[in-house]
């Protein structure tokens, strides 16, 4: 992410007139129907995560700091691209995405010209509504995206423009005959359905927008993320496109990449299965993927109580999530591994069992003596064994390709459990959790601790531990905030979606231990006293120094 500074400026017979400095970038981005993709003459796969534009309790005005965090934590789980999903965001996040080195689909539309399903009880639940964007589509399209681009186009992390998310998702509002075909292996709302709109209308509507997009950029690639590959591939849709953006549908590739040899094809939005993995890395023709989503949300709610949706790699704090290391064990290749648990229960319906591998094992070891225990490991070391007080409690076992996960079967005694991660008979790494006593003290850590005073943002790390300092991952305490000096909280995360609570008060419990506090200067300097408080807990202060 090498970033230079640009001067440029206009002289009129010897006088200077006008000047303008911009950070740019440098940089080559080629895309190839059967190699894949390529940044600057390196062959490599797109490892992308999509995300939204809040950040939990803050909603959506979130300060530049908070993006930072959020996109280092991405970036440091071999995340190496992000999707705008589905409308430009703050110039903020391009900002960061230039400094970092991520690369980014902007994208400018989630509908076109008629409406899309809108879940008003719940997410998928109920009756839709209808109300949205399409009835001004028409009249604002052009602006609206040649907009985005001018506005952008300078971000050298920018490297493809998305027309559409999943305007194309069969009768939702768009049918085909093709729906009616007994093998058509496509999500839908029933078949074809000839008083919807006819599906052959969004080649001509594709045409059009790509051709505005051109207009301001000659330099990038168009693609849109196509949810009905099935009966788009009917219509001029997907050869509008420079290149083809496939939602949920790895089943597609191979047959696709065949009938049609010159298509750039890549995941445009993707599960964090090991499949959906594995047909991006075992197959040279497709570019990457980008994850459903790389951070949660507020919106698309399950039932009550959830406040959005928990399919990220981080939570609404910012925190790395389990499915957050499993992701970090396929996509990096420094040496790592992790271990989370949960209770195995034999004979119990989905509550465990052999056949029960969690993405989202959480780093407990907090049970009753002798429960029967799986404990996970997400590695990318080729063995790994497992020690309870450095004692063999489960045998060195082999990476497991089909499940990206090996496990063990543990009964249950407090300790220190630690997992040693192997490659050719040599340790490479370990990763222990501890079993923890009851909550004890408040522990609070700052990114900073000197900050300006003209807004200016530190984000606090509260955590509740132990008598020892052992995390206590089960501790739910609510802590009360209290400032002393010029400076506000401006909210209080941990990262509970089923946390309904008032998110604008100085009061929030925290979940598996942990809780952030945002607090932000107010313009004039001076110390600033952050106090953190719970009954029965030792309190803990930070002291910021505004400047």
């Amino acid at each position: 992410p090498n970033m230079y500074t640009l001067e440029t400026k206009v002289y009129q017979n010897g006088n200077l007139i006008d000047q303008s400095t911009n950070k740019v970038g440098v940089r080559q981005a080629v895309f190839d129907p059967d190699k894949g993709f390529f940044l600057n003459g390196e062959n490599m796969k797109l490892k992308g995560v999509c995300i939204h534009h809040d950040a939990g309790c803050l909603g959506s005005a979130v300060p530049r700091k908070v993006w930072e965090r959020r996109l280092i934590q991405l970036k440091s789980l071999g995340c190496n691209a992000i999707r705008m999903s589905h409308n430009p965001q703050a110039p903020d996040v391009y900002d960061l995405c230039d400094e970092l080195g991520l690369l980014v689909m902007d994208e400018a539309f989630d509908e076109w010209e008629f409406a899309k399903r809108k879940w008003i009880e719940g997410w998928n639940v109920g009756t839709p509504g209808f109300e949205g964007s399409y009835d001004f589509f028409e009249e604002w399209r052009s602006r609206d995206i040649q907009d985005m681009v001018k506005r952008d186009r300078n971000h050298p992390s920018i490297i493809m423009w998305s027309i559409g998310n999943e305007v194309d998702y069969p009768n939702d509002p768009y049918s085909h005959k093709v729906l009616d075909g007994a093998t058509i292996n496509q999500p839908m709302f029933g078949g074809y359905k000839p008083e919807q709109p006819a599906a052959e209308r969004l080649g001509n509507i594709a045409k059009r927008l790509v051709a505005e997009v051109k207009k301001q950029d000659t330099s990038r690639y168009v693609t849109a993320a196509l949810a009905g590959v099935v009966m788009s591939n009917e219509t001029a849709y997907p050869g509008a496109l420079d290149i083809a953006g496939y939602n949920y549908t790895e089943n597609r590739y191979e047959a696709d990449h065949k009938k049609y040899p010159q298509r750039v094809i890549y995941g445009s939005e993707n599960g964090h299965g090991m499949s959906a993995w594995k047909s991006v890395r075992d197959n040279e023709y497709i570019s990457g993927q980008f994850l459903w989503t790389g951070i949660d949300y507020l919106g698309e709610s399950g039932r009550w109580p959830s406040r959005g949706l928990y399919s990220g790699l981080l939570d609404f704090g910012g925190f790395i999530k389990p499915r957050g290391w499993f992701r970090k064990a396929l996509w990096t290749s420094e040496p790592m591994v992790y271990i989370g648990t949960y209770p195995n229960y034999q004979g119990r319906r989905n509550s465990g069992g052999a056949g029960r591998l969690s993405q989202d094992a959480w780093p407990v070891w907090n049970y009753n003596q002798g429960d029967n225990i799986r404990v996970v490991c997400y590695m990318n070391c080729k063995q790994a064994k497992l020690l309870l007080d450095g004692k063999l409690v489960g045998d060195l076992k082999d990476y497991d390709d089909n499940t990206g996960i090996i496990y063990w079967d543990v009964p249950f005694q407090p300790g220190v459990l630690e997992v040693i991660g192997v490659n050719d008979a040599k340790e490479v790494c370990r990763y222990e959790i501890k079993s923890s006593g009851r909550p004890f003290a408040i522990r609070a850590t700052s990114d900073t601790y000197k900050l300006l005073s003209n807004k200016d943002l530190a984000q606090i790390t509260i955590q509740v531990v132990d008598e020892n300092g052992v995390p206590v991952v089960l501790s739910d305490d609510e802590i009360i905030c209290r400032i002393e000096g010029p400076a506000k909280l401006i909210g209080l995360e941990s990262g509970n979606n089923s946390d309904m609570g008032d998110y604008t008060d100085n009061v929030q419990r925290v979940y598996r231990g942990r809780l952030l506090a945002y607090v932000q200067t107010q313009g004039t300097a001076g110390i600033v006293k952050v106090r953190f408080s719970a009954p029965w807990l030792k309190s803990a202060e930070v002291v910021l120094d505004i400047e």
